[in-house]
């Protein structure tokens, strides 16, 4: 693997993460984060969108005409998004967790991360560069709500994956966690925390 490639894939992860570092899709991240089974199937969701629509629009890229070219993504990812709500509903372990996220899953349409990615890299890149960076993206995304949604979950409800973990240490939950206003905190120090190992991100 080229160096080129080996950037592409693990700079949204790390430091260039769009969440802690572009500060993009925080608003879904502070919604969804309650329990790690809904901030699991967001994250496999934004991963499956982003990565096939940059894919696809990399492959169209020198088809579509400038004045429209917002419109075409727009109906990519909207494919994408309905493709995966319908799978979502079609089995019966994920549609609980589809109907939890509710209108989540349908605002990825437009998530800045998807639509960001496919503007910035996807329209001026070959199809596997703009698939792996797609998937790259959504995995950076992914990562901050998985840890995220295992903080709020273990210290909220005592659980994680449904399953009791301190209640039977005789832990009592904390309703505070499971707002939204302590997911907001969390991002926070995963902020500080990144920004203090990476010097290169503190301001002057």
């Amino acid at each position: 693997m080229d160096a080129k490639l080996k950037e592409t894939i693990l700079n949204p992860i790390f430091k260039g993460n769009p969440i802690t570092v572009l500060v993009l899709g925080i608003c879904s991240s502070l919604a969804v984060t309650v329990t790690l089974k809904g901030a699991l199937v967001m994250a496999l969701s934004v991963i499956a969108v982003c990565g096939i629509s940059s894919l696809i629009l990399s492959l169209l890229r020198n088809t579509i005409p400038g004045r429209v070219r917002i419109i075409v993504q727009l109906v990519v990812v909207a494919m994408m998004v309905i493709l995966v709500d319908q799978i979502l509903k079609s089995f019966e372990a994920t549609y609980a967790i589809d109907k939890q996220l509710s209108v989540y899953i349908g605002l990825i349409i437009t998530n800045c991360i998807v639509m960001g990615r496919i503007e910035a890299f996807a329209l001026g890149n070959k199809p596997w560069p703009s698939f792996l960076d797609g998937v790259a993206n959504g995995a950076g995304y992914g990562m901050i709500l998985i840890i995220v949604a295992f903080f709020r979950e273990l210290l909220g409800s005592g659980t994680l994956f449904g399953v009791d973990i301190l209640g039977r240490l005789g832990y009592v939950t904390n309703n505070l966690v499971i707002l939204p206003p302590f997911a907001l905190i969390l991002l926070g120090c995963i902020v500080w925390v990144q920004r203090s190992i990476q010097k290169d991100l503190q301001e002057k």
